[in-house]
């Protein structure tokens, strides 16, 4: 079975999360594009982080973030969020995830997060077993970049 390398899923900026000028909030970006990255490896790899949590005490932390915004996402508007893992390491992931107008044809944001993998029992990093790395194996979509800054400038439009 082929698994989606870069999966996909919707939702509608909400009125709660703008800012009084009907902009989706600088903050509240990353809370809808990590929620959809978690809905994602749930639905598309059957991973269910706060069930590993859960039944063996391991799940993963935020590292880093660094984010661009592109053009501003709107009050109401439905948006499509995509993401990829892009780098991974014996404990950490490093995921890009886009958000993009209804019909992906404008970006909106970048974001890159790394996340390290976390003994909760323990409480230190722990290295991913072999089920997971065979995972990440298998989803792994690499970018032809390891700058930030130049992965924006290659995902921008080019102004004529």
């Amino acid at each position: 079975m082929t698994l989606t390398k870069i999966p996909e899923s919707k939702a509608k900026i909400r009125f709660q999360d703008c800012d009084p000028f009907n902009h989706l909030n600088n903050a509240a970006y990353i809370n809808y594009m990590i929620n959809a990255r978690e809905d994602q490896i749930d639905q598309y790899y059957n991973l269910d982080i706060f069930k590993l949590a859960k039944t063996k005490g391991i799940s993963w932390v935020v590292g880093t973030n660094q984010i661009a915004y592109l053009k501003p996402a709107l009050l109401m508007e439905n948006v499509v969020i995509d993401s990829q893992l892009i780098r991974y390491t014996e404990n950490q992931l490093h995921v890009e995830i886009r958000m993009w107008n209804h019909d992906k044809t404008e970006l909106k944001a970048v974001l890159w997060s790394s996340f390290v993998h976390f003994n909760l029992l323990q409480q230190k990093r722990w290295n991913h077993d072999q089920q997971l790395l065979e995972l990440f194996q298998n989803i792994i979509e690499p970018i032809p970049t390891n700058s930030f800054e130049e992965r924006i400038s290659q995902l921008k439009p080019q102004k004529v």
